[in-house]
């Protein structure tokens, strides 16, 4: 038995949830409640993990802040995806916790550390589900503080907090309709929970990474498709100017837990990017904050202050555009760019006046990082961001913080939104005018695609079976058949609307040319009044990815 970790095993675990996900993310990625072939939850969240153990792998100190530090800023470089994006800050909480540990890791400071894992990923998003990835961790970060008062023993402790962080995510289905209607739990909380067991391996000292998901076949999930939204500090426009960081020790005598909760409470009144944890002993408090004094006298109520530090991001961020401004001379003020799952696609918003293309879309959605990267590279001084994918948009916003550039990300869920925003934007406009008329434009797209089932499922009230093609509204089956270009003009016929005087054609890698010629003029003597244009698009998995005005 081992009644704690110390940093060296920390690392072996990270490295061993990583592997262990890795090794199983085709798994995760079957799991989709949505018979489309485009499933990635396990390869989203392995993607984010995998950056974050690389990060840890290199880190040349083994303590236990440097290497929080690492998981910490892997993470958020690699976050891919709604279920990365929430991994990212479900290990960023618990890297604030864990880098505070000098030798080792006990029942109460791993619990700890979930918690704020919990508390920091709830933060996050604006607008969070239950059902969720978010209610696995709620639950296994409740469990261990439970359990943490009378488990002293690691591997006990995190033996159980698995065990109940599986009993949660089994009661998913009764949290999220579209679960329950399937028969099904969530798939960011089936990661979540190999990611854990990795952990246990090698807390145990267990080096075969493996697990059996044979009894797992019940536990199919919604893929990686919740509408979630980000919330993440941008420096770019301070609201709180002064960035506050002190410690609270030698507690006076009637200090209480309770006070700490109070502090926390009012730290949040006077600002934002509250963390204030810690316990009896020591209190760790970071706030962003237009009265510090104030904060600091909140503190002093409660024991002696050290470890102070009081800067002004106001004025460093008068710096930090003072040195872009002489970087930027020469730069234009706007530029663009967009996420193509195809070549053809690429040529389109090339065309459209886009700067660069990052190839993606579903089954390869790029990172953070790649959308930062790519918005540093145009030779522009803020960039507007297509996503061209729900899946993606969490991404998008989160490279705004990794990006040195100030980037305006239009949240497009589809391809045909993103030619409906890149149409609209304007460079004699100023940015705020140009996100307004960018963002409206895509409501005037009525978006569909056709692929094909994996799987065999009942599902918005249509049996469908494995290799049945499918129409698709933007999150639902419309209808189905046998034949694509049947199929296809079917879809058409029962999302068109009275007005409508446009539809485009986008074919994909799997069609050949005169097959989408001769869809084109079934479509066009269908519907005579309206303009039909055909696009080789070259993306994968879609047939046809149709844009409607």
């Amino acid at each position: 038995m081992q009644k704690s970790f110390n940093s060296t095993c920390f690392r072996k675990m990270v490295l061993a949830g990583a592997t262990l996900l890795d090794d199983n993310k085709a798994f995760v990625d079957s799991l989709n409640v949505f018979p489309v072939p485009d499933g990635d939850t396990g390869t989203n969240m392995s993607l984010t993990l995998k950056s974050a153990s690389n990060e840890v792998a290199s880190c040349m100190q083994n303590n236990f802040q440097a290497l929080s530090e690492a998981l910490s800023h892997g993470a958020l470089k690699g976050a891919r995806g709604n279920s990365g994006v929430i991994l990212s800050q479900i290990l960023r909480g618990m890297s604030n916790v864990l880098s505070t540990v000098k030798d080792e890791v006990n029942c109460k400071t791993f619990a700890k550390a979930l918690t704020e894992g919990c508390r920091v990923a709830y933060m996050a998003v604006t607008k969070p589900k239950e059902g969720t990835i978010l209610t696995v961790i709620r639950g296994m970060s409740e469990a261990a503080t439970r359990l943490a008062k009378k488990i002293t023993d690691m591997e006990v402790l995190l033996d159980q907090v698995i065990a109940e962080g599986e009993a949660v995510l089994q009661q998913t289905p009764e949290l999220l309709p579209v679960l329950k209607k399937a028969g099904v739990v969530d798939a960011g909380g089936r990661g979540l929970i190999i990611i854990f067991t990795g952990f246990y391996k090698a807390l145990i000292g267990e080096e075969d990474f493996k697990i059996d998901t044979s009894d797992m076949v019940s536990t199919i999930s919604v893929a990686d498709n919740n509408d979630f939204y980000i919330n993440l500090d941008n420096l770019a426009d301070i609201k709180f100017a002064y960035c506050t960081e002190f410690m609270i020790t030698h507690m006076k005598m009637k200090t209480t837990m309770s006070d700490i909760d109070k502090l926390r409470e009012s730290l949040c009144e006077i600002g934002d990017s509250c963390i204030c944890i810690g316990d009896l002993n020591l209190v760790k408090v970071h706030v962003h904050t237009n009265e510090p004094n104030k904060a600091l006298g909140y503190a002093l109520e409660l024991g002696e202050l050290i470890n102070l530090k009081i800067e002004n991001m106001v004025e460093q961020n008068r710096e930090v555009k003072r040195k872009r401004a002489e970087a930027e001379t020469n730069l234009k003020d706007f530029g663009i760019i967009a996420v193509a799952p195809g070549d053809g696609i690429e040529n389109l918003f090339t065309d459209l006046g886009v700067d660069a293309c990052i190839k993606g879309g579903q089954t390869m959605n790029p990172s953070a990082d790649d959308i930062a990267k790519c918005a540093d590279s145009v030779p522009a001084k803020e960039i507007f961001v297509l996503p061209n994918n729900k899946n993606i948009i969490l991404a998008a916003e989160q490279a705004q913080n990794l990006s040195k550039k100030v980037i305006h990300v239009i949240p497009t869920r589809s391809v045909p939104e993103g030619i409906s925003s890149a149409l609209s934007f304007n460079p004699e406009f100023s940015a705020e005018e140009n996100s307004t008329t960018m963002t409206s434009s895509k409501e005037n797209v009525t978006s569909a695609s056709v692929t094909y089932a994996v799987r065999s499922t009942s599902m918005d009230g249509i049996d469908v079976k494995e290799g049945d093609i499918m129409g698709l509204g933007d999150s639902e089956i419309i209808n189905k058949g046998t034949d694509i270009s049947d199929t296809t003009v079917e879809l058409i016929t029962k999302l068109k609307k009275e007005g409508m005087v446009s539809i485009t054609l986008i074919y994909g890698a799997d069609v050949k040319d005169e097959d989408a010629n001769a869809l084109r003029e079934r479509v066009q003597e269908a519907n005579p009044d309206c303009d039909v244009t055909l696009i080789s698009g070259g993306q994968p998995v879609y047939y046809y990815i149709i844009s409607m005005e």
